[in-house]
């Protein structure tokens, strides 16, 4: 018998049918919407029953999702181990994203992007904690009463030294951020890489990892437990619609900010790049040519990255300090940058068996530090 569940930390699918009936298992769903509001394409579920049956899965409302065009071009991903997640043929047609599969094993699970779940959140924070150049700093609790925590990393340097923050998964569907913040907070804290001894002795690192933990244990693509889409909160937060917003700006004013990284990922583009500040009207040409030395840096440490496509300047110019990396430009007139990443698979470098996925986020994660650091070094 064939079952199809979700009830567990991410998990979001509504089934439509199971005809299990013929030759094929037809499996009929529909992709959830975020859990108090009207964003559509986040999916996690586990089906169970089907070691060797041909099975055909259809997304019947793939075409009416927030982001349609995401699916041209994607593929979903799977995993029997929740380890190992690999693509699986998919298409999309007419309004109807479809998977044909023959899984090896009795269950299998499938996602929109690889997970990133709380336990593994959980023991991240854990493991960065046993390093002596690491404090967990607790900024608060979401509406949810989760913890929200920062990772502060700092060793070595004298005087007063310059505040690096990173943030990832305002958006809790955009789960390659946390994947990127991992190997970010892996290499800082390696106490034999030359990069990460340079960069903390010119800064202090305060690194959220998870902006949304409600949103991401609900299995919500964009949005927190009261509805809130963070990234539009950052110029009026309030403890009560938006706290994760709130404490960090409430931290930031405690600390300062000279560089700015808000990790996210695009559904519908298959690059890696970032966005900046150059549409607000108090832009300096500092900034100017600090965002253009930052990204021919970025570009030298990985060739994951590229500045070829990305948004247009003018995509978020009437509601820009509403955003995180716009807000923190304006306010701080630091170097701030929203980071790109994919859902589907680098186009400049492809994998056909794993697309753009969690341990290549990682590897994006651990390269950025080197652009850091040049800019630290002015």
């Amino acid at each position: 018998m064939i079952r199809i569940s979700s009830s567990f930390d991410s998990g979001a699918i509504e089934v439509a049918s199971i005809s299990d009936k013929q030759d094929v298992a037809r499996l009929d769903l529909r992709i959830r919407r975020d859990s108090h509001q009207d964003f559509t394409q986040w999916f996690h579920f586990r089906v169970q029953g089907v070691r060797g049956r041909a099975c055909a899965l259809r997304f019947l409302n793939a075409g009416a999702c927030t982001y349609p065009g995401g699916w041209e071009g994607y593929s979903v991903v799977a995993s029997y181990d929740r380890d190992d997640w690999f693509r699986v043929p998919t298409t999309y047609r007419d309004g109807v994203m479809s998977v044909d599969f023959v899984p090896e094993r009795d269950s299998v699970w499938f996602a929109y992007f690889e997970p990133y779940g709380w336990d593994r959140h959980l023991s991240f924070l854990g493991r960065a904690a046993a390093s002596p150049r690491v404090r967990i700093t607790g900024l608060g609790s979401t509406s949810d009463g989760r913890d929200f925590d920062c990772i502060d990393v700092a060793h070595g340097g004298a005087g007063t030294k310059r505040k690096v923050w990173v943030i990832a998964r305002q958006h809790p569907g955009e789960t390659m951020a946390e994947w990127f913040v991992e190997g970010l907070v892996e290499r800082l804290i390696d106490a034999s890489d030359p990069v990460a001894r340079a960069a903390l002795a010119l800064a202090d690192f305060h690194i959220v990892p998870n902006m949304n933990p409600d949103g991401s244990v609900r299995g919500n693509l964009r949005t927190t437990a009261t509805g809130a889409n963070l990234n539009r909160e950052w110029l009026a937060p309030s403890m009560e619609y938006s706290p994760e917003v709130f404490l960090v700006r409430q931290r930031m004013e405690q600390t300062g900010v000279d560089l700015f990284i808000d990790a996210h990922g695009d559904e519908a583009l298959p690059y890696n790049f970032v966005a900046g500040s150059e549409m607000l009207p108090d832009f300096t040409e500092r900034q100017r040519t600090e965002q253009s030395g930052f990204v021919s840096d970025f570009k030298d440490a990985s060739p994951d990255f590229q500045d070829r496509f990305g948004y247009s300047a003018g995509k978020y110019s009437s509601d820009a300090l509403k955003l995180a990396s716009k807000w923190v430009g304006h306010r701080f007139g630091c170097l701030s940058l929203t980071l790109e990443m994919p859902f589907k698979d680098n186009a400049d470098a492809p994998d056909a068996r794993v697309g753009w996925n969690g341990a290549r986020s990682k590897k994006l994660g651990e390269a950025i530090l080197l652009p850091m650091l040049m800019n630290l070094r002015g």
